[in-house]
């Protein structure tokens, strides 16, 4: 099993910094919306930007104050863009993060680290609105450690509107 995660692991890296590639040209451009990536169960604002035509940074932050059940969360996220269609790129991502969440009162307090790949597009004519899915592996801290695959359809990954 060792091994199997090891090669995994080698192949995502390869991917994430293969050769440059021709994506979407956003460069410049701040992509603000919503995630519901974080492990603490908040909605969080997210933002994104592309910083050349291969690399984009961002972030979600998350807060919600209820005694009983609130938490928060903060993310940042590095993208790697693989490979460029006239409305879709595809891409690599690093993501790591810091949550809190509250079940009846009781606090549980960690991190998240995911490395994902997935897509972002646009449709024909909004080219300022991108919808994103990602898949991977997730490795988080609450109550316990946990490794597990996500699978993130662009409801809970992101959705991006950019300036």
């Amino acid at each position: 099993m060792q091994h199997i995660n090891t090669k995994l692991l080698l192949i995502f890296v390869t991917l994430l910094f293969a050769t440059n590639t021709y994506s979407v040209d956003r460069r410049g451009r701040l992509g603000v919306g919503f995630s519901n990536q974080l492990k603490s169960d908040i909605p969080a604002v997210s933002f994104k930007l592309q910083r050349s035509k291969a690399f984009a940074i961002g972030g979600q932050i998350g807060y919600n104050n209820d005694d009983a059940d609130g938490g928060h969360g903060a993310a940042l996220k590095l993208y790697r863009n693989i490979f460029q269609e006239p409305q879709l790129v595809f891409y690599g991502s690093v993501l790591a993060g810091v949550i809190e969440k509250k079940v009846n009162s009781v606090k549980d307090s960690g991190f998240q680290f995911d490395f994902a790949m997935g897509s972002e597009f646009s449709f024909t004519g909004l080219n300022s609105i991108g919808f994103s899915f990602e898949f991977g592996i997730s490795m988080n801290k609450l109550d316990e450690f946990i490794v597990e695959t996500i699978g993130q359809n662009f409801i809970v990954s992101s959705v991006h509107f950019y300036l």
